[in-house]
């Protein structure tokens, strides 16, 4: 009886060392992510890239809406994606002069429910961009960035970006 105990006292320690564990590591995965959002629970979605009007998506009964007929799902979901953008390092915004880095004004604005992510040029070294995320900016791949809506949604005037 009293292995059983000891036993089971062990395993109790060993299952609370692998939680422990296992909850410090998603914690320190979370850190390198350019929110702590889950993508899958963002509801409401404002983008705005220069030269394009801005766009707004609410998601209702687990699909897109802008309030047309018909919306972009496969883009809506790249746009909530972009909050789990693996980042290389974070700084202060302090280091650097952001329309240096085409943060002021930024190349896209992204608000996932009320998380405002901004977008810069690339950096100077590797495939790598700014993103601006409250009071830091974000070293992120190059590619995370808000693709711009099909050609054929977008007024005349607008068809290209600048």
């Amino acid at each position: 009886m009293r292995s059983r105990v000891l036993g089971l006292a062990a395993l109790i320690v060993l299952i609370g060392a692998v939680v422990w564990q296992w909850h410090a590591d998603d914690a320190d995965a979370r850190a390198h992510l350019l929110t702590s959002l889950d993508p899958d629970a963002v509801s409401h979605i404002d983008v705005a890239l220069k030269g394009l009007p801005a766009q707004r998506f609410d998601r209702r009964d687990g699909h897109w809406s802008d309030g047309a007929a018909t919306v972009d799902e496969g883009r809506a979901g790249e746009l909530v994606m972009l909050a789990a953008t693996p980042v290389s390092a974070w700084r202060p915004v302090a280091d650097f002069d952001l329309a240096k880095i085409g943060l002021s004004p930024p190349v896209a604005v992204l608000v996932l429910d009320d998380t405002r992510i901004e977008f810069g040029e690339m950096a100077a070294l590797r495939k790598q961009r700014y993103a601006r995320v409250g009071d830091r900016v974000a070293i992120v791949p190059a590619q995370a960035l808000p693709r711009a809506p099909r050609t054929a949604s977008l007024p005349a005037s607008s068809s290209t970006v600048h």
